[in-house]
Parts: C-alpha cells; structure tokens; sequence
C-alpha cells in the first residue's frame, strides 16, 4: 500500500514508526468475556478506529479488480464495513467462478 501511495512521512512522523505503532495496538489486543481476560492473536475488533482503517486500506486493494469487472459489465458494487452488495447481469455459472475466485485471495475473507 504504501508503494501506491508513495508517502514517506506523515505529519513528521516517519511510515516506519507508524507501521510499529499499527504492529503493536494489532498484537496487543485484549478483551475480557465472563469476567476473564484473553490475547486476541488474529484479526482485530471491527469497533476499534485503527482496525477499521487497517481493513479499508486492505479491502482497498483487495476490491480493485473485482470492483473493475463488476464496472466493466455495468453492474453496481457497494461495501459498508463488511457488508457487500453487488449486481452484475452475468451467467448464474459465471458469477459463482468469479465468487469461488474472489473468495481464494484470501481464505480470512469471505
């Protein structure tokens, strides 16, 4: 992502230190159910501000291709967090191979 962007810095604080910073709040991520404490190892909380920004700078990239085909037939793509919705006038065989293809770029999203 940051090869897309081309930043170095943001208000003076080097993309470096940022990506520690983002490294840091992820791996240390603890929430507490029925009075006991646990280490979150994977994924994030989805209300917390940095995991919100983490996953759209993600989905960002990820969408780019499936965004372009969905544009290229005419059809609509929308996302609001998680959610996605989608209308294309494809083959019925034809969108569930772009939904099998789509859903193996990455095996966390699906």
């Amino acid at each position: 992502m940051l090869d897309y962007l081309n930043i170095k810095q943001i208000d003076g604080l080097k993309i470096e230190a940022i990506i520690r910073l983002c490294r840091f709040v992820i791996q240390n991520n603890y929430f507490s159910y029925n009075s006991k404490y646990y280490h979150q190892v994977r994924g994030g909380a989805m209300d917390l501000p940095l995991t919100l920004t983490i996953a759209n700078c993600y989905m960002f990239f990820f969408e780019r291709d499936i965004v372009k085909q969905i544009s290229n037939s005419n059809g609509l793509y929308i996302r609001y967090i998680d959610d996605i919705f989608i209308t294309v006038n494809w083959p019925t065989q034809h969108l569930s191979k772009q939904i099998d293809r789509w859903n193996k770029f990455d095996v966390n999203i699906k």
